[in-house]
């Protein structure tokens, strides 16, 4: 009988008016789920999640219900990072004088740093040990005149050209460069007869027309325009960059000619600024484009199907698609030019041999995805920059929306099995419940969780091997409560 009263005691209450009931009834109802893990389905892939907020010392590891195996505190800002096999992490810092890119140990020691050119966006490590960057040469407005550039599209400063880096680490915080390419030895221009690269621009899709410009943007420079500020320095904003061993190619994402570019790394330097050489025998010439053949006069408005796209690569061996090109497709905030959605888009490239097939009279092939993805209704997935996207070895594909924090996995029908939120902002990790705050960014209000990209390795990555994986605390619960 004591029992009995004891057990009644616990499971009643009283509520406001004296009325007895349970204290199921008397709890407060939880508060929404707003940051961290909100969704784990049976079907996702088991692994560990690889991210940070887009400018932050602490990089962070976590499994699938979302709490932290290991974290790396470094000392300068990371854009986002990679873990290599050896277990180290290959990071990006932006320092006060100089951009670099660093190698660092499981407790972010410094182990090898790198600065040649200017690296920006992305970077990777080679087979052979190398770093390779996306970095950029700043060109005067008098040499892209003389290049044969319309003088109304140049600003004072002039303009930043593409150029990727491939360099050799020669001590713990040196390099050289061994390779590199440059978009300003593969122009074409048909604006002035008299100045340099001019050409028929619909003769030569292995050449970058040096005026091309998106349409949706002003041509005067520091005009807002739907969200965005124009800046005409930045004509092609490469913003991705990958490797393909088999090949020995690289892939570069070029945002605002809503294109995927490849290129031959089996040539020289000499033969790279050049237009032959190489396993392709073009040289540094593109050897393949995609998403927009407007951009050399072989096409339609109509017939653009990538729109600001970033993080094209190609689809890794022993992954469902391999070989296949993966790219996340941003879409765009002037939604009266160009959509207002994002996708993440498959297509599968037409390589014969070292090269890629090109009908006459066409564009590239193929004429469409073998594979997009989009949400139910469109505008509910809409990251019009940063974000990237990953094939994962059970089939499904990992989404990183960059905007929104948000790092999500689908399966091939397109079903969201795990989805999870950035609790940590540029004012400190939020707790569940509270909304991600908003602050003024690029002419529009921006949410402060941002994630520039991120990375899922399944347990069995040699990188994983090193680190103690023991699960923590999930990030929303190293907050402060909020006082009510």
């Amino acid at each position: 009988m004591i029992g009995m009263a004891l057990i009644r005691t616990i499971v009643l209450c009283v509520c406001v008016g004296g009325a007895v009931v349970s204290l199921l009834a008397c709890a407060p109802t939880p508060a929404a789920k707003t940051v961290g893990l909100i969704l784990n389905e049976p079907e996702a892939f088991d692994g560990y999640t690889l991210f940070s907020l887009r400018q932050s010392k602490t990089i962070y590891l976590i499994d699938n219900s979302g709490r932290v195996v290991h974290r790396w505190d470094l000392d300068a800002d990371a854009l986002f990072a990679r873990l290599l096999e050896n277990g180290n992490l290959l990071t990006f810092a932006n320092l006060d004088t100089v951009r670099a890119v660093r190698e660092v140990d499981s407790n972010g020691n410094i182990l090898q740093e790198c600065s040649q050119g200017f690296p920006h966006h992305d970077f990777l490590k080679m087979p052979n040990g190398n770093v390779m960057m996306l970095s950029r040469q700043h060109k005067t407005a008098e040499e892209a005149i003389a290049a044969g550039a319309d003088p109304d599209f140049v600003s004072a400063d002039g303009l930043r050209v593409p150029h990727i880096v491939e360099a050799r680490p020669t001590g713990p915080a040196s390099c050289e460069i061994v390779w590199e390419w440059s978009v300003w030895d593969h122009l074409i221009q048909d604006f002035d007869s008299s100045k340099a690269n001019y050409g028929v621009v619909a003769e030569h899709p292995e050449l970058i027309d040096l005026n091309v410009r998106p349409p949706e943007l002003p041509k005067r420079q520091g005009e807002y325009h739907v969200g965005m500020v124009y800046d005409p320095r930045y004509w092609i904003r490469g913003n991705g960059i990958d490797y393909n061993p088999e090949l020995d190619q690289v892939m570069l994402s070029a945002r605002f000619f809503g294109e995927v570019w490849i290129i031959d790394h089996s040539t020289t330097t000499s033969e790279a600024a050049g237009h032959s050489g190489g396993k392709g025998g073009k040289g540094g010439d593109l050897l393949y484009r995609w998403g927009n053949p407007r951009a050399w006069r072989a096409g339609t408005p109509e017939d653009q199907q990538l729109f600001r796209p970033h993080n094209s690569q190609w689809i890794a061996p022993g992954l469902p698609g391999a070989g296949n090109i993966l790219i996340f497709n941003n879409g765009s905030e002037a939604s009266e030019f160009l959509r207002g959605y994002s996708s993440v888009d498959e297509i599968t490239p037409p390589v014969d041999g070292a090269n890629y097939r090109l009908d006459p009279d066409s564009a590239y092939a193929p004429a469409e995805p073998v594979w997009v993805y989009t949400a139910e209704r469109p505008s509910d997935f809409f990251a019009p920059y940063i974000s990237g996207t990953q094939r994962l070895p059970n089939g499904n594909t990992l989404i990183c929306d960059g905007v929104h924090g948000t790092i999500f996995e689908v399966t091939p029908a397109g079903k969201t099995v795990w989805r999870y939120v950035n609790p940590m902002t540029t004012n400190g990790p939020l707790r569940q419940g509270e909304p991600v705050p908003l602050t003024l960014l690029r002419g529009a209000e921006r949410q402060t969780n941002l994630v520039y990209r991120a990375y899922r390795y399944a347990p069995d990555y040699p990188g994983l091997s090193g680190l103690d994986l023991t699960p923590g605390e999930p990030i929303e619960l190293y907050a402060t409560p909020s006082q009510d």
